[in-house]
């Protein structure tokens, strides 16, 4: 990060950059912890999560006033400019996945004593959930050192978080025409994989946030798309 001459322009990014540290790593918690709670039917740990969400909105909201104000005062250009507008974009999708992790909670609230459906169901949506955490961290950390090519190895690994949440889809759906008793689980975890999934998503908007901050262009490729829920369910079925 290059320095400038007025030393408060240079605390006032600093400033940003360590909000959008603690917003990323409570969004990072946020959904760790509303899958542990969904998989574990905790419905202590799912309130906490709701709870959280707050907290994050008003960090999302701080963010981008002293970014707008920054721009108002400073006047700034290229780089600096660019990087005052990527926070703001940033903050926006983190808050969104914190949006969306507190779905996942509210729908671990509502399954809470609930039919058991097969455990393989259970069993896919935790992994999908660790991939996506995973691309997570490790857009958030391509983010804080500016590692553009990080970045975009995470963008290219969201056609196999869609390609999971079709599978997902599909085996869901499957055991709700096997057994009646399944439907109502199972149609809150069809819920719950697409919230990850709109997370996976949200971190491929960060990836191409930051190839703008680092080169200062728009990402000029088609993303990979996977996802091909929009199937019917006959055609699940095999009818």
């Amino acid at each position: 990060m290059t320095e400038h001459t007025v030393r408060s322009y240079d605390a006032d990014l600093e400033a940003l950059r360590r909000s959008l540290a603690e917003m990323g790593g409570m969004s990072e918690r946020m959904l760790g912890d509303s899958t542990v709670a969904l998989v574990r039917r905790d419905t202590s740990l799912a309130q906490k999560v709701i709870s959280a969400d707050q907290r994050l909105d008003n960090l999302q909201r701080d963010v981008e006033e002293r970014a707008v104000l920054t721009i108002a005062r400073r006047q700034p250009l290229a780089h600096d400019l660019r990087e005052l507008i990527s926070a703001i974009r940033i903050a926006s999708d983190i808050e969104r996945v914190g949006d969306l992790a507190k779905n996942i909670a509210k729908r671990a609230v509502a399954i809470s004593g609930q039919f058991q459906p097969p455990p393989r169901a259970v069993v896919g949506l935790e992994h999908m959930s660790r991939l996506v955490q995973a691309q997570l961290k490790d857009v958030l950390d391509a983010y804080a050192v500016g590692n553009e090519q990080k970045a975009l190895e995470v963008w290219h690994r969201d056609g196999e978080i869609d390609a999971l949440y079709t599978s997902l889809f599909r085996e869901l759906l499957t055991y709700m025409m096997e057994d009646p008793r399944n439907i109502t689980f199972c149609t809150h975890l069809l819920f719950c994989a697409k919230n990850i999934e709109r997370i996976g998503d949200h971190t491929t908007n960060i990836a191409e946030t930051i190839h703008y901050l680092v080169t200062g262009e728009s990402l000029d490729l088609n993303r990979p798309k996977f996802d091909t829920t929009d199937i019917s369910v006959e055609a699940v079925a095999g009818k």
